[in-house]
This record gives structure tokens, C-alpha cells and sequence, in this order.
């Protein structure tokens, strides 16, 4: 046997900073319609609807977390959709050992403050404000034809 100290983890000799030990974020970790078998990680409660990787990258962008996009497909998802494909690799601890946000010291923070955010979107709210108004003009156009 040699002497060489070889770690049996490829991953012990990384450093926190090193970007194969950033979180990974997949949207199906805090999309409402899955279940936690499909992968949900967080309470039904508190997630939300069908969020996509370039969202989850802007929230932890504005809160001063490193973020980089990943085409990588989620093993759990069967449907596979150009939609929701992708994640997100997210940096919790900087190069001297520190927390990059105060806030956020764990992936379950992480999770939760990224359902908190992502519905508060200028995308988001804009979206939900013209769907509401397509279905009112449809449901007015309905109710005259049927007063002829």
C-alpha cells in the first residue's frame, strides 16, 4: 500500500467555494403542484406554482448570492418539458468559510425564501394581472350573446 493520502470521496478536497459544492435548486423543490415523492421539498403551503430556473436564479441574485443555470433535467420529473428544465447552483458559503447572506444558512431557508420571493416578481404580477382581465372580457362577450 502506498502512502499518499487519496481521499476515498472525490469531494472531500473541494473547498465550500468550489462550484461542485454549491446547493443545487431544481424548480420542482418549490412547485405546489408536486408532491414531496415528485421531489417537493418544502410545505404545499408555502410553495408556489410552477417556477422556472431563470426566477429562481433572479431572486438569488437580488439576494446577493452567487447563481449559475444548469441545463440538467430532474431525475424525478418523467415529463422532462423545455419549461421547467434546468436548476440552479446557489453559493452558501464563501471562500473564507462565511455565509454569503446572513439570512440563509441552510437549503431549507434557501427553499422558503425562494417561495417568498419569486411571487412577489414584477413577471409574476404582471402575468396574473392580464390573465384576470382576458377571462372578464370573455365572461362579459358570453353574457350579451346569450341577452340577444
Amino acid at each position: 500500500m502506498t502512502d499518499s493520502a487519496t481521499p476515498i470521496n472525490p469531494y472531500e478536497s473541494l473547498l465550500p467555494h468550489d462550484r461542485k459544492k454549491w446547493v443545487c435548486v431544481y424548480p420542482a423543490y418549490v412547485n405546489s403542484r408536486k408532491t414531496i415523492k415528485q421531489g417537493r421539498k418544502i410545505a404545499k403551503s408555502k410553495a408556489i406554482e410552477n417556477p422556472t430556473c431563470p426566477e429562481i436564479k433572479d431572486v438569488c441574485t437580488s439576494q446577493n448570492l452567487n447563481a449559475e443555470l444548469e441545463h440538467k433535467h430532474y431525475p424525478r420529473d418523467p415529463q422532462r418539458d423545455q419549461l421547467h428544465t434546468g436548476r440552479v447552483r446557489v453559493q452558501l458559503v464563501g471562500e473564507d468559510g462565511e455565509f454569503c447572506c446572513e439570512a440563509i444558512h441552510t437549503r431549507q431557508q434557501l427553499y422558503q425564501m425562494i417561495a417568498e420571493i419569486i411571487p412577489k416578481l414584477k413577471t409574476r404580477q404582471a402575468g396574473a394581472g392580464g390573465g384576470a382581465e382576458g377571462k372578464g372580457a370573455a365572461g362579459a362577450g358570453k353574457k350579451k350573446k346569450k341577452k340577444k
